[in-house]
This record gives C-alpha cells, structure tokens and sequence, in this order.
C-alpha cells in the first residue's frame, strides 16, 4: 500500500451536489451561524473541561460532567456504560445510518497535576486544552447547533465522549462501544487540528513489557553469574539494528528502560517497553515476530556467556491499537473532504495515525478523524497551548460533515449506507 499523498483527494460529482444542497439549506445556514455565533461559548466550555482533571484510567469525574451536560441539551437516553463512556442519541426519521461522533474523556497526564488554564496573549495554555479539550467541547456546540437550528436528519446521531484513548488507556473506551454495540454505520473521532485534514487510516500499534529475571548478586563476590540487565542491553542492541519496510510504514522504539538494584550489583531485573507500530496489520506482526525472537535469543546468549541457565524473560502485552485501512475514496472520506471544500479550504488526507477511529476502521466500519478547529501546540505537555482564532470553522466542517452522512429531511439522502453488523 503506497503512502497517502497529502494534496490528493476525489470528490466525486455525486458528493459535490450533496453538499451544494446542504449549503443551500435555510435550516443547515441557521446551524452554521450558530456554530460562528457560539465560539465563546465553545472556548469557555473548553476551558471548563480541561479544568476537570481526567488521568488515566480516572476519567470519572470528567465522564459525570459530561453526562450533566449532554442531558441537558436533551439528548435522548444519555447514559454512562460500564466501561465509563458517556453518550446519548439525537434521534432521526428512522430512514437513515447510524452514527457516532465522539471526543476522548482521558488526558495523559498523571493525577495530581495542575490542570488550572491561563491566557497569554491570544493562547490559553493548559494541559489537555486541545487534546482533547477541545474535542470535548466541539461536541457540545455540535448539540447546540442541532438543536438551535431545529435540523431532522434521517439517521440517529450517537454524540460520545470515551474513555482510555491515550497510551495505556488502549482505546478500551472506544473498543467496549463496538463489543457491544452492532447498529453503528460510520464513526467521526474529534481530535486537535484544522479544518482542511482528514485522518482515515489507522496506525496500529502492539506494546510489550519485556522483563528480564536473573539470581543477581554482589558485582564482585558473585562476578560470574549472568546479569538480567546484560540481557536486556543484548536485545535492545539487536532491536535497534531492525530494518522494517518504509511503506507501509512501520516503527519500533524501545520506549522506557529500567532495572538493577545499584552500581555494584548484577542486576536481578530489567524491564523495557516497547512500541510497534504499522498500518499494516502483517507487517506489524511480522516485526512483533523479530522482536520475539531477538528478546528469547537475548536470555540465551546471556546464559551461555556464564554458562549458566539462570536468567528467564517475561512478556506481557501491555497495549494493542488495531492497524486498519480504507480507500480514500470511501463515501465517509469524501464527506470529509466535500466539507473542507464547501467552507474554502484546500482539503488534505493526513499521513495514518492512531485514535478512537482505529478500532472502526479495523472492524470495516467507515470512519474518519476531524480537526475541531483553532491553532495548537506542545501536546502532552504541561505547556499545551490553544488559540481559538476562527476555531468555529472547525466545527462547521464537522456539522456538514455529518449532515452529508446522515442525511437531511427534504432536502439530502444519507451518503452513509446504512449496514450494522
């Protein structure tokens, strides 16, 4: 599969018309002004929400805000499942797909950090203020807007706010939604960025613990004995000389390292945690397979150094992110597109990445990964910063996005088919 070509795009004729008659609807105008008109609202919310701490695996507080909220718009049936997602549904005709539109309650920083936002200039700086803050709050002024502009789509609209999209998180959120849930046509995950993008391809990723173990001992009295870190230096040597195929695009890192007791000591343990990454799903076990054997072969070649049989490597999954793809000419991927157009933007298909709309993807549920608007930078960093200059555009290319989907009454058919599983 070749690499995306960042300016190419096909927008049939089709999709075009779709969209000019979307444009020319006096309901679908009314929702797009408010759209403009509620950008403060947005940011204030954006603010509101990145205040609300959400580490991982301890998005509870944030998820019951959310719930508050998304009832209060009158959303239909908004609940909070096991797994600690929060949705509720916009009902259709009955004539149309289903879809679902979601942002991540979960931010990467640990608890007990200080969440508090503060402006500069024209940035507001806060960890989590775009990712995925802004997401969050993007969604709620998609409700507003439905719900101002009095639209009847053909389809439902599930709007969600998931659990567990950031690192060990491993979309558990986004993956217990499709376990139990088999009536969602087509998927939009909000994420930081501009309106000219679209994400739709998946980038998945295997992460392991490897864990080295050995009797360890004095460096010197015990000087000997095969050392657990010895082995994993061994593995890392060996891992770092991997030569995966530039397309499709395939990674590793050998993330995080730790072990021994002090310096004068064999190491007893050592742990890395390593990351691989594809958007091929072959190729991505074909490196998992390499790095198998390079971490097995490690301990043996450590053990025969001191002839010895001492020292024995644990593996653990720690994460697992499917890897997925689909035409970019897919009907989701060209709404998306059409969208960007109708607003004056030059649309773009972005490299492959990892998000919610990975698990979709994979599962060949037709899904897309939006921009909800405004400038950003120093992501999953304590300096995270926003600026909300003509961020409503954002949001505006979501809303036609999901219209073209869904369907209009009176005025669109669904792009979307309607298929479940």
């Amino acid at each position: 599969m070749n690499q995306p070509n960042e300016t190419a795009h096909v927008i049939s004729g089709d999709v075009k018309k779709v969209f000019e008659h979307l444009l020319a609807d006096p309901y679908v105008n009314s929702g797009l002004e408010f759209i403009q008109s509620d950008n403060d609202q947005t940011l204030a919310d954006q603010i509101e929400i990145t205040e609300i701490p959400a580490p991982p695996f301890k998005e509870e507080v944030r998820a019951e805000y959310f719930k508050k909220r998304l009832e209060a718009l009158g959303l239909l049936d908004a609940r909070m499942d096991r797994e600690g997602n929060v949705y509720g549904i916009r009902p259709g005709t009955g004539e149309g797909p289903k879809l679902f539109i979601s942002a991540h309650l979960d931010t990467v920083f640990p608890e007990g950090t200080d969440t508090s936002v503060r402006k500069e200039g024209g940035r507001y700086i806060g960890p989590g203020i775009t990712d995925d803050g802004r997401g969050l709050a993007a969604l709620l002024s998609l409700v507003r807007a439905f719900h101002f502009a009095n639209i009847q789509t053909k389809g439902d609209i599930l709007f969600g706010a998931v659990v567990g999209e950031e690192g060990l998180g491993d979309l558990r959120g986004i993956k217990a939604i499709f376990r139990e849930r088999h009536d969602i046509d087509g998927f939009i995950s909000i994420e930081p960025g501009k309106p000219s993008r679209t994400i739709y391809l998946a980038t998945g990723s295997r992460r392991y613990r490897f864990t080295y173990k050995g009797p360890g001992g004095h460096s010197y009295g015990a000087f000997g004995i095969p050392s657990a870190i010895h082995a994993l230096g061994r593995a890392i040597a060996k891992i770092s000389d991997l030569c995966p195929p530039e397309i499709p695009k395939t990674t590793f890192t050998v993330g995080t390292i730790n072990g021994g007791t002090s310096v004068n000591t064999i190491a007893a343990e050592a742990i890395m945690l390593i990351d691989l990454r594809s958007t091929s799903p072959e190729e991505l076990l074909k490196i998992e397979e390499q790095v198998f054997a390079i971490v097995k072969d490690a301990a043996v070649e450590e053990n025969t150094r001191w002839k010895s049989d001492a020292i024995q490597v644990d593996i653990a999954i720690v994460g697992d992110r499917p890897a997925g793809s689909q035409p970019s000419e897919a009907i989701i991927v060209q709404a998306a597109l059409a969208s960007t157009e109708a607003l004056g933007f030059e649309p773009l298909l972005s490299q492959p990445s990892s998000t919610d709309a990975n698990v979709p993807i994979s599962l060949g549920i037709p899904a897309v990964t939006l921009g909800g608007g405004g400038s950003n930078g120093g992501a999953h960093t304590l300096d995270e910063w926003f600026d909300p200059t003509d961020a409503h555009y954002g949001v505006q290319r979501i809303f036609l996005t999901m219209l073209g989907l869904v369907g209009v009454d009176n005025a669109t058919e669904p792009l979307l088919q309607r298929n479940g599983r």
